[in-house]
């Protein structure tokens, strides 16, 4: 209590000890590219090689000197300069005549800056072609495992390279390029971007995504291999959801169409069919490419314009051009049930026409993917707005300042839309009290609060009775 020495009036400012409730991101993907590294590009190459180099192996210890054993030769080293991976990883030259082309047997000796241990393989190369607007600085190149939040299609190109021709080895690249750039073009601001070379190595890059808490959507695209590996991610952590692809070439006329398509039922996964058509700048000519990354910026797109609540269908694929597959309404009422969301040309306009978590009708409660994104966005929003009530005396003044945070910010989400009812008190309750929180519940230092809410479900099926009125009588 401070001492006052002369009359008059004093404010003073005095800690409350707990802050509104703010709802968190929705819309911040992470991406996962499957890429083989001699297929590496950056924005500073002029031409890189497509065929594939071989090193010999180092023999008997550490070596700093390899030999190459196929690929084109000469390389040509007053024209750029050249970045190898070893085990996904860049590795730097000697700056002392790194490369030696031998006329003699047209072997190539690579002397690399540090010792590489023995029994290491070089992994693949790209070429840094230096000019007039660019420098030969590879610093930037992501890593194999490295993860770069990306704020727009340039800096994806500054670190993970520019479109390139989707054939071989560079088929990974270009697709990650497409997912991201779709992303970016449907609405999406921010995500984070990684690579790896084999599937072997998802599990590392998935346990270091753990640890960025805004991350809300995840997508390998057209990587089926990952589909069980980032499903299981979403479900384990709860607050993000994995968008999946289908396969890209399925015989429509068979009769296990379902089975073939639906790897398995989860409230944390969504699945989308078919393939979408875009125009490809590296090879000038339209191709097909999965969905995944244009369907997250779908999603970006409707939590800003209308909110997470809402179902990201019924919406157009900005940049499609076409689809791999046309289907009928009789043939999506087959896909619907099992929650396989079918993307559909209507009205000349590519548009989203499903929001079913994979499984669909099994899912029960959670069978809509807005609803799976709102309670898990929901759950993270009051989970990071209570944090001040944690060592607070357990008392009844913490219910009610816990009842009266929680109450607050679901009034907000009422009348944004987002709750079912036409009063708060038919919206939702918030219950925490002597009933919640008996002695020996506060015996073991906990405090209970009981949340009840009515969703918006989407009206997926609209449905209007039509009959003949003659006009007269009652």
């Amino acid at each position: 209590m401070p001492t006052y020495f002369s009359p008059g009036v004093y404010v003073e400012e005095i800690a409350t000890g707990s802050a509104p409730i703010v709802g968190v991101g929705t819309s911040i993907a992470a991406f996962i590219g499957t890429i083989k590294a001699n297929a590496w590009s950056s924005t500073k190459s002029v031409g890189i090689s497509t065929s594939p180099v071989e090193i010999g192996e180092g023999k008997g210890g550490n070596q700093k000197n390899y030999q190459l054993l196929s690929g084109n030769y000469p390389l040509v080293t007053t024209a750029g300069t050249y970045g190898f991976f070893v085990g996904g990883n860049l590795v730097s030259l000697d700056e002392t005549n790194p490369i030696t082309n031998n006329d003699a047997d047209k072997s190539v000796t690579i002397k690399f800056k540090e010792a590489i241990p023995s029994g290491e393989k070089i992994t693949g190369y790209y070429q840094v072609q230096t000019s007039a607007s660019t420098t030969g600085d590879d610093s930037d190149i992501a890593q194999a495992g490295e993860i770069k939040l990306i704020t727009n299609f340039s800096e994806f190109k500054k670190f993970f390279g520019d479109f390139l021709p989707p054939t071989g080895d560079t088929q990974g690249q270009n697709t990650l390029a497409h997912a991201v750039y779709g992303f970016f073009r449907n609405g999406g601001t921010r995500c984070y971007v990684t690579w790896i070379s084999a599937e072997s190595e998802v599990a590392g890059v998935l346990e270091a995504l753990e640890a960025i808490d805004e991350i809300t959507i995840v997508a390998a695209p057209g990587n089926l291999a990952l589909r069980d590996d980032i499903k299981d991610h979403a479900e384990k952590l709860g607050d993000r959801i994995a968008i999946l692809d289908s396969l890209d070439t399925i015989d429509l006329s068979s009769t296990g169409v379902v089975s073939t398509l639906k790897p398995f039922n989860s409230t944390y996964a969504a699945l989308y069919f078919p393939w979408i058509q875009v125009f490809d700048p590296a090879s000038n000519k339209n191709i097909y490419v999965p969905p995944s990354g244009h369907i997250a910026g779908v999603y970006a797109r409707v939590d800003s314009q209308r909110g997470v609540h809402k179902a990201p269908a019924n919406e157009t694929i900005l940049g499609a051009l076409d689809l791999k597959y046309h289907l009928s309404k009789a043939k999506q009422d087959g896909l619907n049930p099992d929650g396989i969301n079918v993307i559909r040309k209507l009205n000349g306009n590519i548009r989203v026409w499903g929001a079913r978590t994979l499984g669909g009708d099994a899912n029960m409660e959670f069978k809509y993917v807005n609803i799976r994104r709102h309670f898990s966005y929901l759950r993270d929003s009051i989970d990071k707005g209570t944090q001040w009530t944690v060592f607070e005396p357990n008392t009844p003044e913490l219910w009610a300042k816990i009842r009266r945070n929680i109450s607050a910010f679901l009034v907000v989400e009422w009348r944004k839309g987002a709750l079912f009812g036409t009063t708060p008190q038919e919206a939702f309750y918030v219950k925490c009290d002597a009933e919640t929180n008996p002695p020996e519940i506060r015996d073991l230092g906990q405090v209970v609060t009981e949340i009840g809410l009515a969703v918006v479900k989407p009206a997926e099926f609209v449905i209007f009775r039509l009959s003949q009125w003659s006009g007269t009588g009652s």
